[in-house]
């Protein structure tokens, strides 16, 4: 699949699993109300326009602060941790930066709260 808008302008494309695909399929045939967007997502009331990045936003945060997460708990906040699983599971800093659309390498390490013992297993494939 591939994505227009990113946080810095630049296009991506990400892996799908087959659920996902099925899902979106039963969406454009059966749930998609018609219009002339070519966007996939659209606001559930008319005039149906694309979903915008703030409302998204809002509906994520809205599901964080019920599921019970703190208050400070963000969109953003869902991504640096995203970004930190990789890195314990042992997905290399550079790949990491490249799934997060940045351009240089310092931008993504700002994401990556590192301590010594995980940066031992990840950059020497040590055992700790």
């Amino acid at each position: 699949m591939n994505i227009r808008y990113r946080k810095a302008g630049l296009p991506v494309t990400m892996p799908i699993p087959q659920k996902t695909l099925k899902a979106i399929a039963a969406y454009l045939v059966g749930g998609r109300p018609k219009n002339d967007c070519s966007e996939l997502s659209l606001q559930c009331c008319r005039p149906y326009r694309p979903v915008s990045s703030p409302t998204v936003c809002y509906a994520i945060k809205s599901c964080m602060q019920k599921a019970g997460l703190p208050e400070e708990a963000t969109t953003y906040w869902l991504r640096h941790t995203h970004a930190q699983h990789l890195l314990e599971a042992g997905i290399s800093v550079f790949e990491i930066k490249e799934m997060l659309g940045h351009d240089d390498i310092e931008a993504t390490n700002r994401y990556l709260h590192i301590h010594l013992k995980l940066m031992k297993r990840v950059i020497l494939g040590e055992l700790v």
